[in-house]
């Protein structure tokens, strides 16, 4: 099926994303996905509607689908009353006027019917045009949204009012007032909690703002001199050459041809340190260059680029939901006709049940209407989500989803491979031995086999004993677990890998590697690889934390275990090949939830068959990496803050669900036993969302850790 992704111009609120996202599930579509906070919207496409119906529906729901690869502006074709700040401003000085005759001295001419009438109708137009129209458009597509309680309540204040005054009644039948408190300070919540959600994706606008700026472009006249111009980066094409000096921004992925530079990349990895990059490194679109000045060929622009990868993944997930907010989701699909229900229960319980005037029991039944608040159920997740992804992200951590924030909370294992994970990764050959050919020819052999593989130990021999005339093999190939296996022009055979390949031949299985010729035992040789320095705090934290830690990999007892001893690792599992592993982490996924710890690629099956996999990757491997977590520093210690912010962002959806589903059980109630007049109810609803705003921002500076 064909993933279609938009963006979605006009959404201002969880309600707009649920309605939305009703529509489209309603017309067949699968994995819809709706973020109304960065105004993305996702689905599988079905064979039976086309785009154009599509965009069509969503329109008439009072939304604008913007041309695929532009950005979503976040405002409207007018000027005049785009926005719930301007709606408000320009409501609250006819609600004031219209309050004023409640204070204790009487302004007489207020009390008026005609005139509050009069200075009721601009607040009730405006309130319409907004409220009325989303909730006609949303009945006329059988979606009920929260605006269609909002001009509900708001309309049969009116219509009681208007009609109280056309009868002459009296003021006891004019609420005028009342109509306009709705409208104004539901504008006022609904401009508050766009503000407070807007917060949360701080740290993502951040990312974006660096996606376009200027750059220094070289070129060459007919004379073939230099000439350097600025243009956007976004005219940048690959194999463009471009010049980046001290206290600039990288405009987009390169590689340096000329020059060294120290560059900043916080804001891309969350490591503060500058990196020092020379000639042939690569530079990350987005990082700052502090130091330094280059000439680079651009190596990848748009949707290529890392910065982009970082966008596209930290917004995938936000579009996700986790399993804890299906229920929430359930109750938000019935909420508005219950709430319409209930609304019309209460009116004919309080006028006929218990004999309360049909004022009384109206201003009840629209106060129900109004301090019901389905919004705050459905911003519960995504605004904890939103900041829990923002500060992961501003410190070098990716979570692929969002499903796997929840299951942070059972982790109580985790398993470590050893070599460049907890371990640099930076080999040194420290000895080795040829038994029978003479040491050239060792050395010899051993490079050309190692240039087939992609292991650290492989690329370390390949740059030490770089060869001229490496053999050509007939038959080469990496056989995991084990090492590598050759055949030359000739039918000679060669292995070489661990101790397993020589365990027949020697009793010795001190060493890093063994050769073998035809099944022979020729040589060996020793690296040593440094234990990373962040390795014993982290594993510290773990055992701290009451985690079992786990070291799992392929190397050999000897070296495994002289790693764990030092720093302090539960278990131990040595000499285990990819299959083995995978039948080891099955078994701990059994006993307790597991978290595996491994360089991404190599680690691959065991990362995907963990209850949560965490990579680490340089950024440039971003789109390799298969793991629900990605380390970007290339180190692990941000181990600990992925693992509490995964705990501590559940833990925050959990509070803001807790207090939606609270603050309905509760409000409703009391507004139906009259305890609330309407305009206080609609005070309460347009706050209630506030608090679970301002709860998720709490995450961002909360201590995780």
């Amino acid at each position: 099926m064909e993933k279609t992704e938009w963006k979605v111009d006009g959404m201002t609120c969880t309600n707009c994303a649920l309605t939305i996202n009703r529509y489209l599930e309603k017309e067949g579509l699968k994995e819809v996905k709706v973020n109304f906070i960065g105004g993305e919207v996702s689905f599988e496409m079905n064979g039976n509607k086309t785009k154009e119906s599509l965009i069509k529906g969503i329109t008439d729901l009072g939304y604008k689908v913007v041309a695929e690869g532009q950005p979503a502006t976040g405002k409207k074709q007018r000027v005049f009353l785009s926005n719930h700040l301007q709606r408000f401003l320009f409501c609250l000085p006819f609600t004031a006027v219209l309050m004023l005759h409640m204070l204790p001295w009487h302004i007489h001419f207020l009390m008026n019917p005609w005139i509050q009438l009069a200075i009721c109708i601009p607040v009730y137009i405006v309130g319409m045009g907004y409220f009325g129209v989303s909730a006609v458009k949303s009945l006329r597509r059988g979606i009920p949204n929260m605006n269609v309680l909002i001009a509900i309540g708001a309309t049969a204040a009116f219509i009681y009012s208007l009609i109280g005054s056309i009868g002459n009644m009296g003021m006891d039948y004019i609420f005028y007032e009342t109509t306009a408190t709705i409208i104004t300070l539901v504008f006022l919540g609904e401009w508050v909690e766009h503000k407070s959600v807007a917060s949360t994706q701080k740290e993502l606008k951040k990312l974006e703002a660096q996606q376009k700026v200027m750059a220094n472009m070289i070129a060459f006249d007919d004379d073939h001199k230099e000439l350097i111009f600025a243009v956007e980066n976004t005219a940048l094409h690959v194999g463009d050459l471009i010049l980046v000096k001290t206290g600039e921004q990288v405009p987009m992925d390169c590689k340096i041809l000329w020059g060294d530079v120290h560059v900043n990349e916080s804001l891309l990895t969350g490591e503060s340190r500058p990196v020092h990059k020379i000639k042939k490194d690569a530079l990350i679109g987005g990082s700052l260059v502090t130091n330094g000045t280059v000439k680079a060929q651009v190596t990848a622009v748009g949707k290529d680029t890392v910065l982009s990868n970082i966008l596209t993944l930290v917004k995938q997930a936000q579009g996700e939901k986790p399993p804890i907010q299906q229920l929430a989701d359930r109750i938000s699909a019935v909420f508005v006709p219950a709430v319409l229900a209930i609304s019309v229960l209460t009116f004919l319980i309080n006028f006929f049940a218990f004999d309360i005037s049909i004022t009384s029991s109206l201003m009840r039944s629209i106060a129900v209407l109004v301090i019901s608040c389905p919004c705050a159920m459905g911003l519960a997740t995504p605004a904890a989500i939103a900041v829990g992804l923002g500060r992961a992200a501003k410190n070098g951590i990716l979570f692929r989803n969002a499903k796997s924030l929840e299951l942070f909370k059972n982790i109580r294992t985790v398993v470590f491979d050893k070599t460049g994970t907890l371990t640099k990764g930076n080999f040194r050959v420290t000895g080795f031995s040829s038994l029978v050919l003479p040491e050239d020819q060792f050395r010899h052999l051993v490079f050309s086999i190692e240039k087939y593989s992609n292991h650290p130990i492989a690329k370390t021999i390949t740059a030490d004993w770089k060869a001229n005339n490496p053999v050509n093999w007939k038959k080469i190939e990496e056989i995991k677990g084990l090492g590598m296996k050759a055949e030359d022009a000739t039918g000679n055979t060669y292995q070489l890998g661990s101790y397993k390949i020589a365990s027949a031949l020697t009793d010795d299985a001190t060493h890093t590697a063994y050769l073998l010729q035809n099944e022979k035992l020729v040589g060996w040789f020793d690296m040593e690889d440094e234990i990373r320095s962040e390795a014993v705090e982290v594993i510290s934290y773990l055992h701290a934390k009451k985690i079992q830690t786990v070291l799992l990999s392929g190397d050999s007892l000897e070296r495994t275990n002289k790693v764990a001893h030092a720093l302090g690792i539960d278990t131990v599992y040595a000499e285990k090949t990819p299959e083995e592993k995978l039948q080891i982490i099955e078994e701990l996924n059994r006993e307790n939830p597991v978290a595996m710890v491994g360089d991404g690629v190599n680690d691959a099956p065991a990362l995907a068959k963990a209850t949560i996999g965490i990579s680490m990757s340089d950024a440039t491997q971003l789109a390799v990496q298969s793991a629900q977590v990605v380390l970007m520093n290339n180190g692990i210690q941000h181990l600990p803050l992925a693992l509490g912010l995964g705990k501590h962002t559940f833990i925050t959806i959990k509070g803001n669900l807790f207090w939606a589903f609270i603050y309905n059980i509760v409000a409703i109630p009391v507004a139906a036993v009259g305890l609330l007049q309407p305009g206080l109810a609609a005070l309460a609803m347009g706050f209630s969302d506030v608090v679970l705003a301002i709860n998720s921002i709490w995450l961002k500076y909360k201590k995780v850790v």
